[in-house]
């Protein structure tokens, strides 16, 4: 069984880390998208292009990499699935090709939650897609979304699961140290701002 977690766990990673932000970009003669805005590999930052729909194309991929190794592990078992969840959460954070710098993580969180737990990611959407609105800020969104999750997680009933997200939350926390700070001192960058 732990060989399975593992394989479970490589094959999350490897997927996870696909950096699709900086290949679609590159594709569309964009150029390098870390050499803009936030320099992030996501959606977020794809969109300070200029190019809406090359940032929901990416938004969509990042998603469905965590969604679709969580469902292909999924096959071996729950405990397999949540390791292949956690696995590409961790590649698309810390990605081998790219020297172990990459995105924020917030499209491969959803999408593993969506695999793992729907009545969760939809809590994450609306709490996303309400601070987003109001605010206009993608990361103040996500982080506020990141806390509710495992919150409705435990309130479903699904304790493993809520400690799993509420580690992954930490790490999304971490990777968004530069973000907060901006918030903090209303410097930060609203959704559709270019780069």
């Amino acid at each position: 069984m732990s060989y399975i977690l593992i394989v479970a766990l490589a094959f999350g990673y490897l997927l996870g880390s696909v950096p699709f932000g900086l290949l679609f970009t590159r594709a569309a003669g964009l150029g390098d998208v870390r050499s803009i805005g936030s320099g992030n590999i996501g959606a977020t930052n794809v969109l300070r292009t200029g190019n809406k729909k090359l940032a929901a194309v990416t938004l969509l991929f990042d998603v469905l990499k965590g969604t679709v190794a969580v469902l292909v592990a999924g096959i071996y078992g729950h405990d397999a699935a949540m390791a292949a969840g956690v696995g590409a959460f961790l590649g698309h954070l810390y990605p081998v090709w790219l020297g172990f710098k990459g995105g924020k993580g917030v499209a491969t969180y959803l999408g593993v939650l969506i695999a793992l737990a729907w009545k969760a990611a939809l809590v994450f959407a609306v709490v996303w897609i309400a601070v987003a609105f109001l605010l206009r800020y993608s990361s103040a969104a996500a982080l506020l979304a990141a806390i509710a999750v495992p919150v409705a997680l435990l309130l479903l009933g699904q304790q493993p699961l809520a400690i799993m997200f509420a580690l992954l939350s930490v790490l999304l926390f971490l990777k968004h140290r530069t973000n907060i700070s901006r918030l903090m001192a209303g410097t930060e960058t609203r959704i559709g701002a270019k780069g």
